[in-house]
């Protein structure tokens, strides 16, 4: 589209200036779009918290203002996809109403009213000698996103990286292609018409597939960079990219309901986190419940979850129950017998897998084996039974009692978030403003020299 294009004039202009972005190889575009992040990103690296917060808030009132044109671009986007098959939990997943703009907005201003990052210090000492040492946060400079199919983390990363002093360049795939130009445009404009570098948010997908690849080859001019989809795109990502690579990851989340559960919160509980919205990484994929309770439980939550059109992968325990006519009353039941394949699977449907176990232990044993380490849930009164369950987890989040829903950087205080991290070096789980920074060593002296 040409209209979208030209938002990206002046990242193209040094190299091509009569060109089509669509015609500039992408290597070359890659190059040029974060040598611009690069230079925008020093120009900004000393604006206040101030000069921060109104850009933010600037880039809230655009979205709001071009809610109309986004919506627009949007429903082109869904047609697209809905003509190209895509599964029905992803097309919700890449879907903008009025609603979910204006939630997108709002996350921009909490953002805004977080504390700036970018100075804060870390940690800090006198040596014996009398050196004065501190560790502060300093940006991150040009971070790198390859996602797909989320135009709401166009406006995530954006507002994360204009907070904490970062450039971002953006691959956000064909499937959200137009909504998320229409999104940068909004948000390029607005930092603009304030007198800020608009190049702190900048797009490459004029270059397609060949963009995201040159990306991952783009050491030295991108400092970090962030894949957020699909197993797949992850695993590429990782594979093949010689930038630093932080890494987020598929969500095979699990829910154990113990012996000493709350039964009937338990139900409420997998039926949020199972049906709330399945297209996203904390959605629940496969359900555990304590032999003991069984009997009592799974008919219950088998019926609510089948009311909301769930599909249940069941072991044979947990079948032999639910095959029961009693267990199906009042619903259409949606049963089938799980296969090996279903513990490791991340639906992105209306699917659960379920499994009866002998008891925790046995349930951790299933977590450990299939896990993804992104969140696991245990529903249990019993505290010794959630300190160990909680011990024996070696994942990003755990929630007692709660929906695994709730990993989500808007839930838990981050504002927004750039991704669930489930790697364990630099940033883990939900990753926000102080995920985008680094440290620099400032250390203070009155002439010292080292013997």
């Amino acid at each position: 589209m040409t209209t979208t294009r030209s938002t990206q004039s002046s990242t193209i202009a040094a190299h091509a200036p009569t060109q089509d972005p669509a015609e500039v190889p992408a290597e070359a575009l890659v190059r040029e779009a974060a040598l611009a992040a690069r230079q925008a990103q020093r120009e900004f690296a000393g604006a206040t918290r101030a000069v921060k917060d109104a850009a933010l808030l600037a880039m809230a009132s655009a979205l709001r203002a071009q809610s109309g044109s986004i919506r627009e671009a949007n429903e082109e986007d869904l047609a697209a996809a809905r003509e190209a098959g895509m599964k029905e939990g992803l097309v919700d997943r890449l879907a903008l109403d009025e609603a979910r703009i204006e939630r997108i907005a709002a996350s921009v201003e909490e953002v805004a009213a977080l504390p700036d990052p970018v100075g804060q210090v870390v940690d800090g000492s006198t040596m014996p000698n009398g050196l004065r040492v501190r560790r502060l946060r300093v940006p991150m400079g040009v971070v790198g996103m390859i996602y797909e199919a989320r135009p709401n983390v166009t406006v995530d990363v954006a507002a994360l990286a204009v907070k904490a002093g970062n450039a971002v360049v953006l691959r956000g795939g064909s499937a959200a292609g137009r909504s998320n130009a229409a999104i940068v445009a909004a948000l390029r404009a607005s930092l603009s018409e304030r007198g800020l570098p608009q190049d702190l948010v900048t797009t490459i997908d004029p270059a397609g597939r060949e963009g995201a690849q040159a990306l991952m080859r783009a050491r030295g001019l991108i400092d970090v960079l962030v894949p957020r989809g699909g197993a797949g795109l992850i695993r590429a990502v990782v594979e093949n990219s010689s930038v630093p690579v932080i890494e987020t990851g598929s969500g095979n989340c699990h829910v154990y309901v113990d012996a000493s559960a709350d039964l009937e919160a338990a139900v409420g509980i997998i039926v949020n986190a199972k049906t709330q919205r399945v297209g996203v990484c904390n959605a629940a994929e496969t359900l555990l419940v304590h032999q003991d309770i069984a009997q009592e439980y799974l008919p219950a939550a088998a019926r609510a979850l089948w009311e909301r059109g769930t599909t249940l992968h069941a072991d044979d325990a947990s079948r032999a129950i639910l095959a029961a006519p009693a267990a199906g009353q009042g619903a259409e039941r949606h049963l089938v017998a799980a296969v090996e394949e279903d513990w490791g699977t991340e639906y992105g449907s209306l699917d659960l897998a379920v499994r009866v176990v002998d008891g925790l232990e046995a349930a951790i044993s299933h977590i450990r084996r299939y896990t993804t380490g992104h969140t696991e849930a245990v529903l249990a009164q019993d505290v010794a039974v959630i300190n160990r369950f909680i011990a024996a987890m070696d994942s990003a989040a755990v929630m007692v009692n709660a929906s695994t829903r709730f990993t989500d950087g808007g839930q838990l205080g981050l504002g927004a978030e750039l991704g669930i991290s489930t790697q364990k070096l630099h940033a883990r789980g939900p990753m926000g403003l102080a995920e985008l920074t680094t440290t620099t060593w400032v250390v203070e002296g009155d002439g010292h020299v080292r013997p």
